[in-house]
């Protein structure tokens, strides 16, 4: 039951749930994440180490770069079960897929500099 407890604990904020939306369309660092989101970066890093803990998105260092992306579910049944449900969830919401349309826009380049 722990591990079934992590991974709703982690998806029961808005900006974690937000950020695994954000994931299934491209790898991100967490300066893109939180130029998307409009969030400090220490609470971009504490949502993305409750999301890492439940088996949702590993990370992967590249250079200068931490890439964060989904997991494929391998580390827990229930992170498997739910990451392929997301897929479908909240398609339709108007907030989500402002933030969606934004993605395109936001470049490490750019905002990472700052």
């Amino acid at each position: 039951m722990k591990d079934f407890l992590k991974v709703m604990k982690a998806l029961s904020d808005p900006n974690r749930v937000k950020i695994v939306k954000m994931l299934q369309h491209k790898s991100m660092c967490v300066c893109e994440m939180k130029a998307a989101l409009n969030i400090s970066q220490p609470a971009v890093s504490k949502h993305l180490k409750s999301l890492e803990e439940a088996g949702l998105v590993y990370f992967q260092k590249d250079g200068l770069w931490v890439n964060y992306y989904l997991s494929d579910g391998r580390q827990s049944p229930y992170a498997a079960s739910v990451m392929g449900n997301m897929r479908h969830w909240l398609e339709d919401d108007p907030e989500m897929a402002a933030l969606l349309e934004k993605l395109p826009f936001i470049r490490r380049e750019d905002v990472c500099k700052k």
